[in-house]
């Protein structure tokens, strides 16, 4: 949240699911069901900015991975567990299987499959926990309250996150997008995650850089993390 089963420098890691792991009325994938929108924000009532996205301790949550251009679409699950947190995208049946973790102060990436990839190291960027995550989230933007239209229908408040280089004033100066997520958190709780949409350099290897989560399920109970043997400091 959204971290992406890939190579990571320190500045996108700081997307980590911020990246989450942003979303506006996608087309549909395939045959599957429509996951936007649908329809612009309906604003149903003016009330003040509500509270930023905040990943919450515990949770445990199941869903898809979507890869619109590839035309992928795999289970998802995002769990987390006194603070440490992890995505895990596919599997060794699936075109795509990657997991991403917040473990001990440290952002782990480690993808097992990707159409084209044959670099399969366990990345590691020390520093980085679920309290640095929240602290990104709290620059995010407010776009508005939307509906996304689905069984059932998801009252959602949608924040949009980024990181733009250089940080120039205004102006007419030369700026790059590295990379951007739009984040859909329950209206009545910002501690819930819907849908997120990530698109930059973080997903360098998909051709169109951009990839989504979806989720169907979401409770506030505490999941299960579990470091992969990969990814372990050497004895």
């Amino acid at each position: 949240m959204g971290w992406k089963g890939r190579r990571r420098t320190a500045t996108t890691a700081a997307l980590a699911g911020v990246v989450a792991v942003v979303l506006a009325a996608p087309p549909s994938v395939g045959a599957g069901p429509r996951t936007g929108t649908g329809t612009p924000p309906s604003f149903r009532n003016a009330s003040p900015t509500p509270p930023p996205p905040r990943l919450p301790r515990d949770f445990r949550g199941k869903g898809k991975w979507i890869v619109r251009d590839l035309d992928i679409t795999v289970p998802f699950t995002w769990e987390g567990r006194d603070g440490d947190s992890q995505m895990t995208a596919g599997g060794p049946q699936y075109p795509i299987w990657f997991t991403n973790l917040i473990y001990r102060d440290t952002l782990y990436t480690l993808t097992y499959k990707w159409p084209g990839l044959h670099e399969h190291s366990c990345s590691r960027i020390p520093g980085f926990n679920l309290e640095a995550l929240n602290q990104g989230f709290e620059n995010a933007r407010f776009v508005g309250p939307e509906t996304l239209r689905r069984t059932p229908e998801r009252h959602v408040n949608h924040w949009r996150v980024g990181v733009v280089l250089p940080q120039l004033p205004p102006g007419n100066y030369p700026r790059l997008p590295l990379a951007l997520g739009d984040i859909y958190v329950d209206e009545d709780n910002p501690g819930t995650f819907w849908q997120v949409l990530q698109f930059g350099v973080q997903n360098l290897y998909d051709p169109e850089l951009d990839e989504w989560l979806v989720m169907d399920t979401f409770e506030h109970r505490p999941g299960t993390v579990t470091l992969p043997r990969r990814c372990e400091p050497p004895a």
